[in-house]
């Protein structure tokens, strides 16, 4: 078993086609079961510090720590770097907050820029704010602020970046604890936005002059896309039912009218829900027909067969799981002990690798 540890021990070197059907509400509910096919993963990396997100290009992961660092991971060389933030404002940690999603600009390395989510305060109120950054050196620069004044709070700060395969960059938001928000078109909070890499409103965003592209979301964690090019997104319900969801432009996801599988003329119910158990799925990734989610509050990597509508454990002996990361045939995820809510194990965080062959 290979493992790197990043902490200072070792090397450190710096301290789309769109859907037209009709809302999921007409569809007949998802038939689940659970199953447990437990499979022993490989521990690539351990000591990390409340890692939030991964994302990845040829041999090199990038890792955004809560706390304000991006830990870099050479999986050829087995070399760690974790590498510092220059940022605009003062980064907020508390409950949920601090820096969050972090995705690499599609034209990376060539071009050294990156996308990130970050918590912030000022004049006592709580805001997230989505940026362009640069790598310079061992050092990321907030360049760009693309969006700012996000709603935030405590809890509920959303936080996913994700470039889907339109262009577009995808942000998820929280309803920073004020669930009414969710409903109003007029505010960021608790819905899904869409931008141009630039910052800009696309011109076939559902909503005129608006990044909103769905809403009615309590605190949606996890963006994926399927083959057909179907945005899919994971969501943490009030007190269990959690939700998958397939995301479709201009819809309302219910919240806080429904949860679960509550219904509601003109918005969607889920694909999944997890009834009166708990998930608090996070990041999620697609391949081959099955969306794979880590789970907080479940403590595990879930996996949901999309045609046969089933839901089943493939690892749950980490602890609470934030993100998933697909590359080929390779499922990566990262454990999030240390954030104030787990029960860390010695060494932890850990970054996670198994092989989904079969």
């Amino acid at each position: 078993m290979k493992m790197l540890y990043a902490g200072v021990t070792v090397m450190l070197l710096a301290g789309c086609s769109l859907s037209s059907a009709p809302p999921s509400h007409e569809q007949e509910p998802a038939q689940e079961t659970s199953s447990v096919m437990t499979i022993e993963p490989q521990t690539w990396l351990e000591n990390l510090d409340i890692p939030w997100s991964m994302t990845k290009t040829g041999n090199m992961m990038y890792i955004s720590e809560r706390k304000g660092n991006v830990v870099k991971f050479d999986e050829a060389e087995q070399t760690i770097e974790r590498q510092n933030l220059s940022l605009t404002k003062k980064l907020h940690l508390e409950g949920e907050g601090g820096f969050l999603g972090f995705v690499l600009s599609p034209d990376f390395p060539e071009k050294p820029h990156a996308y990130a989510y970050y918590t912030f305060k000022e004049n006592g109120t709580i805001y997230n704010r989505v940026i362009r950054m640069e790598q310079t050196g061992s050092r990321w620069v907030e360049k760009n602020v693309l969006l700012d004044r996000i709603p935030g709070a405590k809890f509920h700060n959303g936080g996913r970046l994700k470039i889907g395969p339109d262009g577009m960059l995808y942000v998820t938001t929280g309803d920073a604890l004020s669930p009414e928000i969710a409903q109003d078109h007029k505010s960021l909070g608790g819905k899904i936005l869409r931008m141009t890499q630039e910052g800009l409103i696309p011109k076939d965003n559902p909503f005129s002059n608006s990044y909103v592209y769905s809403y009615g979301h309590r605190n949606p964690q996890g963006l994926a896309w399927d083959e057909k090019g179907t945005l899919y997104s994971s969501e943490h319900g009030q007190s269990a039912h959690d939700e998958i969801n397939r995301i479709q432009p201009g819809q309302n996801y219910g919240w806080p009218v429904i949860q679960g599988d509550e219904q509601a003329k003109g918005m969607v119910t889920p694909l999944f829900q997890s009834g009166t158990d708990t998930w608090a799925p996070s990041g999620i990734s697609y391949h081959q027909g099955k969306l794979y989610a880590a789970a907080l509050a479940g403590s595990r990597i879930l996996a949901f067969d999309l045609e046969k509508r089933k839901v089943s454990t493939i690892f749950d002996n980490g602890g609470r799981m934030r993100d998933t990361l697909i590359e080929n045939d390779d499922l990566y995820f990262i454990s999030n002990n240390r954030d104030g809510r787990g029960f860390p194990a010695e060494n932890d965080d850990r970054l996670y690798g198994l092989s989904l062959k079969e």
